[in-house]
């Protein structure tokens, strides 16, 4: 049976080095998700999965997973640009469903509540200090 030698991580080294620093995913990651949040269909998830990785009881392999998920959805650049109309977005969606599969059982009831309440608000005021 041969073995597979494919490297997985083959473009996806600057999340990862985005993922490293926390303060720089947070600050970006309120940036971009104001100004798009209306085209995402998957905002909720998004949020939930912001505020699990975050959460200073998520274990640190789930907050990792996640912070390169998200690390993924604020760079500039994609597999698929953001600015495409229809498809711009489904390489982020699917970058963070993998992750969320993953870490599921981690994204808490409090989690999603605290999601769903930041898009009932309209992300009001400054979420960046309401999110730890």
């Amino acid at each position: 049976m041969a073995s597979d030698t494919t490297d997985y991580t083959v473009g996806f080294e600057p999340a990862d080095r985005l993922a490293r620093d926390r303060e720089s995913v947070r600050r970006r990651f309120w940036t971009k998700f104001k100004r798009v949040m209306a085209k995402l269909p998957f905002a909720e998830d998004l949020l939930a999965a912001y505020y699990c990785a975050f959460d200073s009881e998520t274990p640190r392999h789930v907050q990792a997973a996640l912070l390169g998920a998200i690390a993924y959805f604020i760079l500039p650049f994609d597999f698929i640009p953001d600015v495409m109309p229809v498809l711009g977005f489904t390489d982020d969606a699917a970058v963070l469903a993998t992750a969320i599969r993953m870490v599921a059982s981690h994204i808490t009831p409090d989690h999603r509540a605290a999601a769903r309440a930041a898009l009932k608000r309209g992300l009001e005021g400054d979420e960046e200090d309401k999110a730890n």
